[in-house]
Order: C-alpha cells, then structure tokens, then sequence
C-alpha cells in the first residue's frame, strides 16, 4: 500500500478539490487493482496448465488422459460482477444459464445474489438444486413446453415471457398465476448473434396482446427485450429503451401494474463501459426510480473467465515447391463439433498460442503468440480439430516462432462463452472434459470456499 498511496499523490491537484482528488484515487485504485488482479490471475492460470501439462506422458499415458482441459478462473466471474454493479447498479443481472452452464459459476453467482435467466426445465431445475429461491429465476422461453409450464408452476417458478397470442392462451391454460413480460422486438442487426427473427412482439401487435391478456385474466408485470447476443451498437439499447416505455404506458391503459423492465443480454467485454452509459442514461430518462431493472448477460460473466487447453495429435508436412518452405497442418483434440462449436453457432474467432513445445513452456510469454501477418517469418500451422470432417478447421493460417511436433500443446483463451455447452460426440469424441478451478479474487474464495 505504500506504492499505492505515493502514486495516488503524484495525481493530486494543484488546488485543494475534494471531489477531483476523489476522482483521481478512484481512478487509480481502479486501474491497480484491475491490473494487479490480471497479473495474479495470469500467474494461477499459467500454475494450472503447467501442472497438469507436466503430468502427462505421451508414451504412456491412458486413453483419454491427454485430452482437452479447461482452466477456469471463479475470480475474473467475481471481478465483472464488481465492474458490472459499478457500471449499472440499478440493473440486477439475471446470469444466462445457456450460456455456460458450469456449476461452480452458478454456485458463485447465486452466492453474489443475481438471479438466473433459464429457458428450459434442465437449467431451472439445476438453479433450483443450487439452493436459490425461485423468485430469483425468470423463465425467459417466450415458446414453452407445456410440461415444462406444468413443472415450473409445481416449483413456483412465476416470472416468464411471452411474445404471441397461442402462448398467452397456453399459460392461461396451465398457469395462469404466472407473472408475465411481454417481450418485445428490437433491432438486432448488430450483434453477433440475431434472435428477432424469432422472437419479439412487434409494436403494432403488443397492444392487442395486452387487451387478450386482460380478457384472460393474466398478470402481465413487465415488458422484456433482447438486442441480440455480442451486441455492438449502444444506440440499440436506447431504442429498445423507449420502445418499451411505449409498451408500460400501453399496459398501464388496460389496468396493469408493469414494475419490471428486462433489459436481457448482448453484454460483452470489450465494450461494456460504453453500452452501460447508454442503457444508464436512457432508463434514468425513461424509467423513474420505483421500476424495477433486471437483465441477462452471459458471456459477459465467462467469456474471459475459462482458457482452454489441447494437444496437437498429429502433424502433417506441406511442401512448397516454389518457395522450398515447409508448412504444417497440426491437428488438435477439440474441434468444430467439441468446445469450438462457437466458431459456427456463435461467430467467435478463437486464436490459438502455444503453450509448451518440446520441454518448455511458453504461457504468457511473446513466444506463444503467433506472429504478425505483415511478417513473414516464423513456420506457418493450419489448425485442425480430430474428427473426419474436412469443416472442422479452426484456424486457416498461423505463424509461430518455433517448429510444433506431436505432443505440444496449445491454449486458447475467452472460451468460456458458448462452448462447452454446446460440445457433441460425434464422431465419438467426448463432449466431457475436465476444469481445473483457480480463483484469483478473496471475495470469491470467501464465497466458494476455496
């Protein structure tokens, strides 16, 4: 702390401003700590791979010993919390489950007290078993099973979506004491991911939704959007912003009392801070104090929480006549239809590093990044995932510095979002694989009790 207290001194000002001064040690403490954060984290998760890399022998190891393993850091959860309720601390984050359904995030975030986005029995029924209230858990399907209606009514599971007329009768039908949010279209065209063009009512047909749902007598309490996973454009949220301020003055006509507007998710990373500021300011402008503000990120919370770890199997020789250069093509044990299914289902662009080659170990060091495009040094990789597909590619062309053989492995990292979940078996490779939890923050080691 006293490196801390004699740089935050440097930032005094000349004249004596309470409020700057305060600024200016938030700032720093801010960046200190977010920096201080990243280097631990960065040691813990280098300490994992190594270990459990070192472990292994290729020459004798079992089947299966040598596959794909992820490192997963609880404390970089807990750090976007923080940044999250800094951000936006009128907005209650409703963790999408879908998106990465770990159990020892969901056990860390229901022990920070969000609440939890569900769209299926299978995810509510793993939330419940965490312990958490039902009251903390919206079903935002706006199309449901109606087993699955029957099942959340038994658990008392009220809060949930809808979208259309069939779906209002549905509820009427087998749970008609359910709370519900009208959720409405948006303009997605700028996410990563699209769901308008199937789901959302548009706003020539919320106020007939609303006259049927006062007929059947149904509890409508709020109104719901989604501006597309991995969204870009913070105009969007401004819009879909007004848009439902249109739809609470619509349910305010037909006696409904909305106390609950859902923001949903297209949260990420990268440019959270500026679409906080828009989202912040348009329900400051919109939604006075007393409404209730709830949302559903996901990769927002595990994107950059998990690191992925894979063993080049096998390696293939090209030859360029021309240039005499010698390329490769490394096949690794995950692909397009293991954990890099997010390269079709949801655009992401994982970038492979090396992670040991031979008897070192390169984490985190500019040796395991690959080299510039501009360059042309280094040896050029394909990377390729294990099954018969010729689809399942990874990368298209690479350099690094050194030559990669059989048995090295590289790592990959922001694979939390979108991955896992949504691994298959085909070909008969295991959808299953192993996490090695670290957790770089107290406060989620407090929670986890690590």
């Amino acid at each position: 702390m006293v490196m801390a207290t004699a740089a935050v001194d440097r930032f005094q000002p000349t004249h004596f401003d309470k409020n700057h001064l305060l600024v200016k040690k938030n700032y720093f403490f801010d960046q200190y700590y977010q920096h201080n954060g990243a280097l631990i984290a960065k040691q813990l998760i280098g300490d994992a791979l190594r270990q459990r890399v070192e472990s292994i022998d290729h020459e004798s190891c079992e089947p299966g010993d040598e596959d794909t393993f992820f490192v997963g850091d609880l404390g970089e959860v807990y750090r976007q919390h923080m940044r999250w309720k800094k951000n936006l601390p009128r907005v209650k984050p409703f963790y999408a489950v879908k998106c990465n359904p770990d159990p020892k995030v969901i056990q860390l975030l229901a022990g920070l007290g969000t609440g939890f986005d569900c769209a299926s029995k299978a995810e509510i029924e793993q939330v419940l078993n965490m312990g958490v209230d039902p009251t903390r858990i919206i079903y935002a399907q706006p199309c449901k099973t109606n087993s699955y209606v029957r099942y959340v009514a038994n658990q008392g599971v009220k809060q949930m979506t809808f979208d259309n007329a069939d779906e209002l009768r549905k509820i009427a039908k087998l749970f008609p004491d359910a709370e519900l949010f009208l959720r409405i279209l948006t303009d997605d065209s700028s996410s990563l991911c699209r769901l308008s063009l199937k789901f959302g009512a548009s706003l020539d047909s919320t106020d007939d939704l609303l006259a049927l749902a006062r007929d059947l007598g149904l509890n409508v309490v709020g109104v719901s959007f989604h501006v597309g996973s991995g969204a870009s454009d913070p105009l969007a949220f401004r819009k879909a912003v007004q848009d439902a301020k249109t739809v609470f003055d619509q349910a305010y006509s037909y006696g409904f009392d909305l106390k609950t507007l859902d923001v949903g998710g297209g949260f990420s990373g990268d440019t959270f801070e500026q679409m906080a500021h828009t989202l912040r300011k348009a329900l400051d402008e919109y939604f006075p104090p007393h409404i209730n503000i709830i949302a559903e990120p996901g990769r927002y919370y595990v994107s950059s929480a998990f690191t992925i770890a894979c063993n080049i199997i096998a390696r293939r020789t090209i030859e360029n006549p021309a240039t005499g250069e010698a390329s490769y093509m490394a096949y690794i044990n995950d692909g397009l239809y293991g954990n890099f299914s997010s390269i079709m289902f949801d655009h992401q662009h994982p970038v492979a590093k090396v992670l040991s080659s031979g008897m070192r170990t390169y984490y985190n060091t500019p040796l395991a990044d690959g080299l510039p495009e501009s360059v042309n040094a280094g040896i050029e990789y394909s990377i390729w995932g294990p099954t018969c597909d010729g689809i399942d590619r990874i990368t298209e062309s690479i350099r690094f510095a050194q030559e990669l053989d059989v048995g090295d492995w590289l790592y990959f990292e922001d694979m939390g979002a979108y991955t896992k979940c949504s691994a298959t078996k085909f070909n008969g490779f295991s959808d299953s694989h192993d996490v090695i939890y670290i957790c770089s923050e107290p406060g989620a080691r407090a929670i986890m009790d690590f």
